[in-house]
Formats: C-alpha cells, sequence, structure tokens
C-alpha cells in the first residue's frame, strides 16, 4: 500500500499548465529523487502533495496512521521564536514525551502520578534513547544556540533548524525540496548516510548528483508536465532518459509522415461526413496531437569574451582576519597563477565567505596585503541576490552595466539576445525580477557577472537551486574558462570535476593549501582515520609520501579478547536496563524510588552506550 499517493492531479499557472492529469505513487521504503529543469514545476508539485496548496484537478491522500515530515524551500516562523521552540514544537510527541519526564525529574514535588504518567508516556513513545539522537542531529547539521531567536539567524542557520526539525519529529514519509542547500560538505555527506540507511520511506528535489547518486532508488522526471519515472540511480536514468527521447523523435516523425496521409484524407471527405468515419475523424485529432509534440529544448549558452590577463594576477601576503572570540584567517599568504582553478571546503562559520569577501575588497583585512594585478579582472558570485534590484525588470539589470555585450568571437550582440541565451524569452525580459524562480534569478545574478568580461572568477555557491541541465552547461563553460576560478560549492560533483586543489579551512584561521579534488581529499581523511600509527625515524611529512593502498587493520589478540568480553557483557546489560524499565512502572507511587531508579538508569544507559561504541570499532577491525 502507498503510504503517498495522487490520482489525475493537474496544476496550472498564469494560464500555462504545469502539469496535467498525472499520478504517482510512493510505498513505504521507496526514496524518489524528482528532476526537471527550472520552472518545469517540481517545487509546485512537492506543494501540491503536501498539501500546502490544492491541485487544480484530481486528488491527493496520504495514509492516515502514518507521520509526515515536510521540508519546503522558503519555510516561515515569527522572528522571535528560539531555536528550541521550533525544534521541538508540540507536533512532536516523542520531544513532549521527553521534556515532561525531565520536568518531573527536576521538580522535587512531583507527584507519584505524574511520574508514573510521564514514565508511560516514554514507554509509549520509545523515547528513552531521544537525547543522544537529538545531540547527534543537531550536532552534524550545526544547528546554532537552542535559546537564540529565529530574528538573530541568517538564512542557511534556519533552513538547517528546519532540516533537524523534520528529522527529529522521526517521520514515516518526508517530502524535501532542496534539503542540501545551506550545509556544508560534512553535513551533506552525515545526511545522505543517515537517509540512506533509516528505514525512511523519501521523496525529495535535489540536483545534487552524488547526494541523488547515493540516496534515491528511483527518480521521476517532470518534463513538459508529463512525469517519467525510472528504477535506478542517476546513471541510469540518463541512459534511459537519452533512450526514451530517442523513442519520443521516431514516434513524432512516424506520426507526423502518417498525418500527412490522414489530412489529405480528411480534406477530400464532405464536410457531412457518415457514422463510419467518426472513429476516424477522432483518430485523426489523436493523431494531430501526437505528431504536434514540441522536441525543441532550450539550453543556456555561455559565451562571453575575457578580458586579457597579465603576468601578475593576485597576490596574498600574510593575511589576518578575525571577529571577537573567532580566528578566521590566520597569516595566510598565496600567489594566484594563470589557470588556477582552486576549490575552497570547510564547516560553515570558518571564514569561507568572509575569505571570498576579503578577495573582493566588500570586507578589509586586520593586518597583511591583498595585491591585484593591473588587469585582472574580478567576476564575483555571491550566494544571496544582492546584486539584483526586485523591483527592475529582467532588461534593466543587464542594461544597467551595457547595452551590448561582446563574445569572444569578437562579435558584439545586444542585452536582449544576451537574455534570450540564458533562456530569458523576450516576455520574460520586461517581467519584474520579483517575479523570477529561484533558478531563474540565479540564471540572472551569473549572467550580470559575466556580462563584465572577467578573467577571475569567484563563485560562492553557484549551483544552487540551478537544474542538473543549467549544471551541466555551467560546467562545461568553467572547464573552458582560461582565466582563474576560485569556487565555493556544496556539490561535490561540481567540484571535483572543475578544480585540481583546495583551499581547506581547518578552523582557527589555519588554511592548508592541498593538491588534488574533493574526492582525493575525502579518501586521504579516510585514509588517516583508519590507519594506525606507526613508530618510527621517518621524518617525512604525510602529504608528502607517495600515495598506498592502505590495508584495514587486523585487530591484536588482546583487542580480539576486548572485543569477546564486550560480547558478554552487552547483552546482560541490556537486560539490566529492560529489568530498570519494569521496577520503575512497578514502583507506583513511590517516588523516591522512581528518582532513585531513573538515576541509575541514566548510568546503565551511558555505560551501555559506551561499550556498544567500543564494540563497533573493536567489530570493523575483525
Amino acid at each position: 500500500m502507498n503510504f503517498l499517493s495522487a490520482e489525475a492531479i493537474s496544476k496550472s499557472f498564469s494560464e500555462k499548465w504545469l502539469f496535467k492529469n498525472i499520478s504517482l505513487g510512493i510505498a513505504q521504503g521507496q526514496k524518489v529523487a524528482m528532476v526537471g529543469a527550472n520552472g518545469a514545476g517540481k517545487s509546485t508539485l512537492l506543494k501540491v502533495l503536501t498539501g500546502e496548496i490544492p491541485p487544480d484537478e484530481g486528488t491527493v491522500s496520504m495514509r492516515k496512521d502514518i507521520i509526515p515530515g515536510f521540508l519546503t524551500q522558503q519555510p516561515s516562523v515569527d522572528d522571535k521564536v528560539t531555536v528550541k521552540e521550533v525544534l521541538f514544537d508540540s507536533s512532536n510527541e516523542k520531544a513532549a514525551a521527553v521534556r515532561a519526564y525531565e520536568e518531573c525529574l527536576l521538580n522535587p514535588d512531583t507527584s507519584a502520578d505524574t511520574m508514573q504518567a510521564a514514565l508511560e508516556q516514554m514507554e509509549l513513545m520509545k523515547a528513552w534513547d531521544y537525547e543522544s539522537k537529538v545531540k547527534e542531529v543537531i550536532g552534524k547539521l550545526g544547528v546554532p544556540d537552542l535559546n537564540k531567536t529565529f530574528g538573530q539567524l541568517s538564512g542557511g542557520q534556519r533552513k538547517r533548524i528546519f532540516l533537524a526539525q523534520v528529522l527529529l519529529r522521526e517521520p514515516d514519509i518526508i517530502v524535501m525540496d532542496e534539503p542540501t542547500n545551506h550545509l556544508d560538505i560534512e553535513a551533506i555527506e552525515w545526511l545522505e548516510t543517515y537517509l540512506s540507511s533509516q528505514l525512511i520511506t523519501l521523496i525529495m528535489v535535489t540536483h545534487d548528483r552524488y547526494f541523488l547518486d547515493n540516496v534515491a532508488n528511483q527518480i521521476i522526471e517532470l518534463d513538459r508536465g508529463k512525469l517519467y519515472t525510472y528504477n535506478g540511480n542517476y546513471a541510469y536514468f540518463l541512459e534511459k532518459k537519452a533512450a526514451r527521447e530517442e523513442i519520443l523523435k521516431a514516434e513524432v516523425s512516424k506520426a507526423k509522415n502518417l498525418l500527412k496521409k490522414e489530412l489529405e484524407w480528411m480534406r477530400r471527405q464532405p464536410k457531412a461526413r457518415g457514422t463510419k468515419a467518426k472513429y476516424r475523424v477522432e483518430a485523426f485529432e489523436e493523431l494531430k496531437e501526437r505528431a504536434s509534440q514540441s522536441l525543441k529544448k532550450d539550453k543556456m549558452e555561455l559565451d562571453i569574451h575575457e578580458s586579457r590577463q597579465g603576468g601578475k594576477i593576485l597576490e596574498l601576503e600574510h593575511l589576518n582576519k578575525s571577529f571577537p572570540n573567532l580566528v578566521l584567517i590566520k597569516d595566510f599568504s598565496y600567489v594566484f597563477k594563470k589557470g588556477d582553478r582552486i576549490g575552497v571546503v570547510g564547516k560553515n562559520g570558518v571564514g569561507k565567505s568572509t575569505f571570498l569577501s576579503l578577495l573582493t575588497g566588500k570586507v578589509q583585512p586586520d593586518s597583511g596585503g591583498i595585491y591585484p594585478g593591473q588587469t585582472t579582472k574580478i567576476g564575483y558570485f555571491t550566494q544571496e541576490a544582492q546584486n539584483l534590484n526586485e523591483k527592475n525588470r529582467v532588461i534593466d539589470e543587464v542594461k544597467e552595466i551595457a547595452e551590448f555585450i561582446t563574445l569572444s568571437d569578437g562579435a558584439q550582440i545586444s542585452a536582449s539576445r544576451f537574455l534570450e541565451l540564458f533562456l530569458f524569452p523576450v516576455a520574460m525580459q520586461y517581467s519584474p525580477v520579483n517575479k523570477l524562480s529561484g533558478g531563474e534569478k540565479k540564471r540572472l545574478q551569473l549572467l550580470k557577472v559575466l556580462v563584465t568580461n572577467p578573467n577571475f572568477l569567484i563563485l560562492d555557491e553557484p549551483t544552487n537551486d540551478l537544474d542538473i541541465e543549467t549544471l551541466n552547461v555551467l560546467e562545461d563553460f568553467l572547464e573552458k574558462f582560461s582565466g582563474c576560478l576560485l569556487l565555493v560549492s556544496h556539490d561535490r560533483y561540481f567540484m571535483d570535476h572543475l578544480v585540481d586543489h583546495l583551499f581547506v579551512f581547518e578552523g582557527n584561521g589555519v588554511i592548508r593549501d592541498y593538491y588534488g579534488n574533493y574526492t582525493d581529499y575525502r579518501e586521504e581523511q579516510d585514509a588517516r582515520a583508519t590507519a594506525k600509527p606507526t613508530s618510527g625515524t621517518s621524518t617525512s611529512k604525510p602529504e608528502d609520501a607517495p600515495k598506498q593502498e592502505l590495508s584495514k587493520p587486523k585487530p591484536t589478540y588482546k583487542e580480539k579478547l576486548a572485543l569477546e568480553q564486550l560480547e558478554k557483557e552487552i547483552p546482560v546489560l541490556e537486560q539490566k536496563k529492560e529489568a530498570l524499565a519494569q521496577a520503575m512502572q512497578a514502583a507506583g507511587e513511590d517516588h523516591q524510588k522512581l528518582l532513585d531508579l531513573a538515576a541509575e538508569s541514566e548510568k546503565l544507559v551511558a555505560q551501555l552506550d559506551a561499550k556498544t561504541l567500543a564494540w563497533l570499532e573493536l567489530s570493523d577491525k575483525g
């Protein structure tokens, strides 16, 4: 039985059908990723599925006995509400049970009946291990101080809090729109593991290709108002999509040839046709519809003239930048060379965006120097749409910079024609910016950066809200771009294909210059984490040593004995835990005994967690 079903649903927008008469069902355990071009209606379809907006036609139903969790692109909440109030709102029954139980423990005047009710609710909700899950989720997602109000938070911090809220509800089905936006790479990798390992039913919109490949077991594509299903990963989807489009071309071509013959028949017949020909007239209309399908797919074209670049590009000398109680950059120097393609990685809040702002002059260093070459022309693409005036028309945003744009071959085209290359048709060019979708605003931002003909591109999270086809075009352009590229992105696929070394922000102002792409860096980190330290006289640094295949360290004799001992102790502790739970239920109105048993239970759970962790580490070596 499906957890979520949609039957023959349709939705239009501004007299245009986004999708019409589509159906889908999401069964338990399915992890579905939805893909499609910007403006195809993916986010709208998710909103229809969650009940945020009604369909124009058709019905959506969800099983009544399941817990849903919804993460939309732009959730909203009052600025005065605290992080804690959002994470543990009234709809989270498990969190409410934990909170009531803790209040009983802290209040010495708690009655035995109240304590008994709290204990029974904890058992009913299976909430004894919930606190450890809360710590894991908010820690991995980088949720800020729980007592902060939403008015004090950035857009990225708010998105992470709403994601944590959804996960802490422990829903049976999750509907997510771009869950990786505003997460750092480490958080994305944790979320990947969490979603793929849990018995969660999931439907999501994502353009992160590694995330899509590692989490989804089915892909649905929204294309020209229709849904197409692919039971496999992203590579399988690309293969079958290409085959489907070839079949569609052949079908349309065949329909067009047949239509010519049928059209001649229709013209030869008298106006008052007999009933025997009625079926053929109806078949003609169906054939006409098939033959009229548009196979044209608009594709963004990136073509700009690059300003000439001299010998000196950009030099950084002993840069330092800090804020009260936070050191972001400490004594960093680097001389940029022609053709540098550098990725910037690190956790949220360690100074990546500040570093970019230093290079572009938006922020001044505390000390040190930034010396650009005379011919260096920086194009800076930011996370937020700061360089867009929401009240302007789209074409005015470009004309403010230039009426005519020079292409790579020296030819000049008008601002309107350049907008068409970026998939902004003439009708859209005279619409206000605030009517554009998130992906369309990103395209307009990118266009405004490229209009200036830069030879040094600094891109801060350029992949957010762009569809996969647009990302492929952007990748192709950046691969051919001969100037310098400095890239901050949580999209590991995008990063791997475009950079050949990294600035790794390790915290406390330390920036490590690592030669290799992101996958190289992660493999090295994983190898270091699992490698057993060895004693020796060698003084060579790990990064200077030749890369070797690192075998899994085998357990020692003592470790084997310890593992056997743990396998005996853990079941005993589990039995004690169960006995304590039963004793707490039997304690009845003995308030003091309940408090003593609760304290003993907490110690036992901590001991059990420690031994389980030790067992996991040792068993991994076996």
